[in-house]
């Protein structure tokens, strides 16, 4: 496996791509895969090249792991963040990586961001994502408030 550094692009393996893009994967966990070609911003540029869009979306997601080596640790953490991602989203950028080492292992931090590769300028959501709308309450006039006497 190769070492997991900052700026890593990672795909789901059923991501689509532009036909005029070839680029190099490494199978990694659970339905992602490393994009080995290049960097965050050499995606970035080829993918553009292609006419399409790498959109990033704000919402990121840090978790901890822990591991007999650094890159044991990194992937445990990295791991669990991808777990975070949104299945709507079909890749993710590895932001940063905090290492603290103890006697006999490891602790990792790892913040991914996802990202969505896509022909289409907008990014589309599924209705299922979007919040209820609100409908507007008509507001009641005075004559028909109901009225309540003392007795």
């Amino acid at each position: 496996m190769r070492d997991i550094t900052e700026h890593t692009v990672l795909s789901r393996v059923t991501v689509k791509l532009p036909n005029n893009l070839t680029v190099e994967t490494e199978d990694f966990l659970e339905g992602w895969s490393f994009l080995r070609s290049g960097d965050l911003h050499w995606v970035d540029k080829e993918i553009q090249k292609c006419g399409w869009h790498f959109i990033w979306i704000a919402d990121s997601s840090q978790r901890g792991g822990v591991g007999q080596t650094e890159q044991a640790a990194i992937a445990a953490a990295l791991k669990l963040a991808l777990r975070r991602v949104s299945p709507h989203f079909n890749a993710a950028n590895v932001d940063t990586i905090e290492l603290v080492q103890y006697p006999w292992f490891f602790i990792a931090k790892v913040r991914v961001y996802p990202y969505q590769i896509q022909q289409d300028v907008v990014l589309l959501t599924s209705e299922k994502d979007m919040p209820p709308s609100i409908t507007p309450v008509e507001a009641i006039s005075e004559t028909d408030a109901l009225v309540v006497g003392a007795a």
